[in-house]
């Protein structure tokens, strides 16, 4: 405040001269703050002394660099019409302070007022090139303003595809394990087609590992790894960077406890593509190693039968049931590649063995394929023995209704006996129905309409009356039901009355009637 009313008496009196030395003595012993520089600038423009403000600007940006002292010079320069200078001033600013949005957004509309609009886009891309993306968003927003003003349909869309990225980028910034987030980046990436920015996209993401050793963690994560290793083979055909992909996918995997098929036979089909079997069996058999897996064992089972590697089958298939032994599917199949090789014993050994096992999944399709293939062989005898151990362990209405129609279906044998043996094999359901302690209605009335049906389809040789008579009686019945606030339901059901039910209920009614009627006839006589 000394200098500058020393300074202002000076000017008041007209001694300009000596209001200047006052000045440069305050630059050169009093160390001005930025103010002090702007009013010594002032001084001198008032008298129209451009050399000297220019001058002065460039002492203020030297002993005070700041964006807005830097944009303060510029635009001095082009208020006195020095286009060059300006430019000039905007360049040297750069230079010092290479990623301010605000210095870079100037410099660009300083372009566009001179009609400079290919410099004014060409520093709006070095901008967005330079700055980081989370301090980007305005310098974003006026380069898309400045695309829909100037540029074609083109540089529209690669202006908003660059503020779709700087979005993309914050999300991930913000959360990088969001992988949905990433799936979207690289699909825009993608559709520009820029290969080493994907490539580092890609990178990038997949640099984000889950922060545990849960499948729900990984099922998402893998899928970028996938999707990269497609687009090394697809995009850039680049079968090394694609090997290398899929060999650092599955070692970072932790196949003890989480682990994927479908990236272990995705590797293998990839080998099996580039005519590398070994490559592939190599894969495989490392998969079956660490990750036993149903697909991987059928995938390579497949793939060695297709080979006509019928030796190679036989010991995957030794091993999947090592690894499985409950598994029908695998014994099934495994005896289907015998029966073509007309290894009869063979298929017929390994079914043996399968149903044998203390646990399978699915029991009732073993069964079927096994007496199936009996079928086909044209042993009738072997399977009448199979049914008959099959209902020793179940006695499944469906077991004796499949016994029936085989015994039925037996065109060696006369017309009349088929029927006999079929009918017996009903007879023996429908005991075993009857005298069960279970209730066991609705199979048994089940077993009888099959029955009936049956005896439909022999025509002239069926007898229907056989079965009408042990046909069962569909009744309504109500019970009741106790609901949570203490009242009571009812509710209708439907039941099943055999005929040999009904005549016992006849008989117990007659016989309590014989009871009362008794009791009544002694209290008479009392």
């Amino acid at each position: 405040q000394i200098w500058y009313k020393y300074i202002h008496m000076e000017e008041m009196l007209g001694n300009i001269a000596g209001a200047r030395q006052i000045f440069e003595r305050w630059m050169k012993d009093g160390s001005p703050d930025q103010q002090g520089w702007l009013l010594f600038i002032k001084f001198e423009l008032r008298y129209n002394e451009i050399d000297r403000a220019r001058s002065l600007y460039d002492g203020l940006v030297l002993w005070h660099p700041k964006v807005s002292t830097y944009i303060r010079y510029a635009k001095f320069e082009m208020k006195g019409g020095e286009t060059a200078r300006a430019r000039n001033v905007y360049e040297r600013a750069i230079e010092v302070f290479a990623d301010d949005e605000e210095l870079f957004v100037a410099f660009a509309e300083f372009e566009e007022g001179c009609k400079e609009v290919e410099r004014a886009r060409c520093i709006y891309k070095f901008a967005l090139d330079q700055i980081p993306k989370g301090r980007a968003e305005g310098l974003y927003k006026k380069f898309v303003a400045f695309e829909k003003q100037y540029g074609d349909k083109e540089g529209i869309e690669d202006a908003i595809v660059g503020k779709t990225r700087f979005e993309y980028e914050d999300e991930v910034r913000k959360n990088p394990l969001n992988y949905d987030s990433w799936f979207d980046y690289l699909r825009l990436e993608e559709s520009v087609g820029n290969k080493d920015r994907i490539r580092e996209i890609y990178e990038r993401a997949i640099a984000n590992v889950p922060p545990a050793e849960e499948k729900r963690y990984w099922q998402r994560y893998i899928y970028l790894w996938i999707n990269y290793a497609l687009f090394e083979e697809i995009e850039t055909e680049d079968v090394e960077c694609t090997r290398l992909v899929y060999r650092e996918c599955l070692k970072l995997i932790p196949h003890a406890k989480v682990s994927f098929a479908k990236i272990w036979l995705l590797a293998a089909q990839f080998e099996i593509r580039q005519l590398n079997l070994t490559g592939a069996r190599r894969i495989l058999g490392n998969a079956i190693g660490k990750a036993p897996k149903d697909k991987i064992f059928k995938k390579y089972i497949e793939m060695e039968h297709d080979l006509g590697n019928v030796d190679r089958c036989r010991k995957l298939y030794q091993r999947y049931l090592e690894w499985s032994p409950e598994n029908c599917y695998a014994w099934t199949k495994f005896a289907e590649l015998e029966r073509p090789l007309a290894e009869t014993e063979r298929a017929r050994a390994i079914f043996e063995l399968a149903i044998s096992q203390p646990a399978l999944d699915m029991p009732e399709v073993l069964w079927k394929a096994y007496i199936d293939f009996e079928i086909s062989q044209g042993e009738v005898e072997r399977t009448r023995a199979l049914y008959e151990r099959l209902l020793d362990r179940t006695k499944h209405y469906k077991v004796w209704v499949s016994f029936a129609k085989f015994e039925a279906q037996q065109q060696e044998d006369d017309v009349t006996d088929c029927i006999r043996r079929a009918r017996a094999v009903f007879d023996r359901a429908n005991t075993y129905y009857k005298d069960c302690t279970l209730d066991l209605k609705e199979e048994r009335a089940s077993l009888l309409e099959d029955w009936l049906n049956m005896e439909t389809s022999f025509g002239k040789l069926g007898d229907v009356d056989l079965v009408r008579p042990k046909l069962p009686r569909k009744l309504k019945k109500r019970k009741a039901i106790t609901t949570k606030d203490g009242s009571t339901e009812y509710e209708e059901y439907s039941d099943c009355v055999f005929p040999e039910e009904s005549q016992t209920k006849n008989l117990k009614l007659v016989e309590a009637a014989y009871k009362w009627k008794k009791q009544r006839l002694a209290a008479v006589a009392s």
